[in-house]
Order: structure tokens, then C-alpha cells, then sequence
């Protein structure tokens, strides 16, 4: 189909199919704050995780962030329903290190607020910390995308949140 000028984009149906998607897993506005307050409280020791969890529920309504999200988590559970074609499903299903496509979605996200989202990112990705690790170490569960969200959410609103108070 061609571009079609009468669609109006579906935000809030974006909005609670992710949200719906993040529920299931587990992942909250508050496990994403404290990620970011884990990752700002050195250089904002002012700033509150009620302060962050705002700042993390207005990016996850950005168009930017829900149209990666939308692929990202779709892939996930494509994969977990054995839905995909072969060797894509078993890549995905396995979280194949050299297979990078989650961390190039992800930094569409990270990169909302520069690079100083990309960095944390970085950072996030290596380092695992709270929900990121839950969701990267749990046995049995396809999270090949949605932990690189999360951590690209939370270094991007980290990013937000730096340029804020810079």
C-alpha cells in the first residue's frame, strides 16, 4: 500500500501495546527509574526517582521510542511462538551475541537525547543492572529486544535528564 494521508498514527494504541508488553515481562516505569537514577544520582544527587519515572513515562509516549519498541517486542514474542522463519527464529531465540540487531534498534532509542544517551547505553548494555539483568538472565524467556529497550529508554531519558540540569 501506498502512503496513505487520512491515517492518523495510532498513539495511544502504540502506548498500550507496549505498556501491555512491558507488564508481562515484568518491566515498570519505576524498574526504568531506578535504572536511571542508578545511572544519575553521582552527578544529579537532587533529582528523585518520582522525577525520573515521570521523565521515563512522557519518552515512552514518543513516536521514536514506540515504533522501535513495537519491532522490537514483536520480534521477541515472534520468536517465542516459534513464529519466525529459520535460522531468524533460533538466532533471536537464543539472543545470539553477533547478531546485533537488538542493540540497533535499541540505539534508535538511546539516541533520543544525543550521545550522551548512545554512552550510557553503552554502558547499560554491559553492565546489566537491575531490570535489564532480570530480563537478560531469565531462563526459558525469548527478552533478546526487550532488554536492550529498557536500557536504551532508560539511557535515553538518562541523557534527557543530564541535558536538563546541564
Amino acid at each position: 500500500m501506498v502512503y496513505n494521508p487520512n491515517y492518523k498514527y495510532p498513539d495511544t494504541a502504540a502506548y498500550k501495546y507496549v505498556i501491555g508488553e512491558f507488564t508481562k515481562k515484568n518491566v515498570t516505569p519505576d524498574a526504568i527509574a531506578e535504572v536511571v537514577y542508578g545511572l544519575q544520582h553521582k552527578f544529579l544527587p537532587d533529582v528523585t526517582v518520582d522525577e525520573y519515572k515521570a521523565e521515563v513515562l512522557d519518552t515512552m509516549h514518543k513516536r521514536e521510542f514506540l515504533n522501535n519498541a513495537m519491532v522490537g517486542l514483536a520480534l521477541d514474542n515472534l520468536a517465542a511462538a516459534d513464529a519466525l522463519p529459520q535460522p531468524l527464529n533460533d538466532i533471536i531465540t537464543n539472543d545470539v551475541g553477533v547478531f546485533g540487531v537488538d542493540e540497533t534498534i535499541a540505539l534508535g532509542v538511546s539516541q533520543l537525547s544525543g550521545s550522551i544517551g548512545i554512552t550510557n547505553y553503552g554502558f547499560l548494555d554491559r553492565t546489566k543492572p537491575g531490570i535489564i539483568n532480570q530480563l537478560d538472565n531469565a531462563p526459558g524467556k525469548v527478552n533478546t529486544f526487550i532488554d536492550d529497550l529498557v536500557g536504551a529508554l532508560a539511557s535515553a531519558v538518562a541523557g534527557k535528564m543530564a541535558h536538563k540540569y546541564a
